[in-house]
C-alpha cells in the first residue's frame, strides 16, 4: 500500500511516498480503505518537527480521516464490512475525563496517521459517518467523547 511517512521533521518536503505492507486486523480491529483526509494546524507542527513527542522516524502523519471498512477481525460486534466510518483522534479516549495516559495514543502522533491508503484501528476508534455526509465532508470532524 501507498502511504506518506516522515523522513525528516522539517516540514511538507520532508514527506515521502512509500509502498509498505498492508496491515490485517486482529482481534477487536477494522481494516479501512482512507477515502479523505483533512489537514489541521495539529499536522503542520507534527511535519515541522514542533510537536515534542511526535518525532519518531517514518511516522505516517494526519490525525483526520474517513473510509470504508474492508475487513474486519474477529470479535468485531460493532461495524461490518462496508460501513463508512471515521477515525478517533485519541484512539483509546473513548468516555470520560481525558487523562494523560489516553492522550498518548493520538493519530498521526505517537500513533500512525491518516495519510495512507489502508489502516488498521481499533473498533474502539473509529465512529460511524452519518449517512448524509460524504467522506470529504466527515474527514475534517473531531469526534469526541459525550
Amino acid at each position: 500500500m501507498r502511504a506518506y511517512q516522515i523522513e525528516s521533521y522539517t516540514g511538507p518536503g520532508g514527506l515521502r511516498l512509500v509502498e509498505r505492507p498492508e496491515p490485517k486486523p486482529g482481534f477487536g480491529q477494522v481494516f479501512i480503505r482512507i477515502h479523505a483526509t483533512s489537514l489541521n494546524y495539529r499536522d503542520l507542527i507534527v511535519v515541522n518537527g514542533q510537536y515534542g513527542h511526535s518525532q519518531r522516524p517514518h511516522l505516517i502523519p494526519v490525525s483526520d480521516g474517513a473510509g470504508e471498512v474492508v475487513e474486519v477481525g474477529s470479535g468485531i460486534t460493532r461495524l461490518k464490512v462496508g460501513d463508512r466510518v471515521m477515525g478517533i483522534f485519541l484512539q483509546t479516549w473513548i468516555s470520560g475525563e481525558i487523562t494523560l495516559e489516553k492522550m498518548k495514543e493520538d493519530l498521526g502522533g505517537r500513533l500512525d496517521g491518516m495519510l495512507t491508503e489502508y489502516v488498521v484501528l481499533s473498533e474502539g476508534g473509529v465512529v460511524l459517518l452519518p449517512e448524509h455526509l460524504s467522506y470529504e465532508e466527515g474527514a475534517p470532524l473531531f469526534p469526541v467523547p459525550p
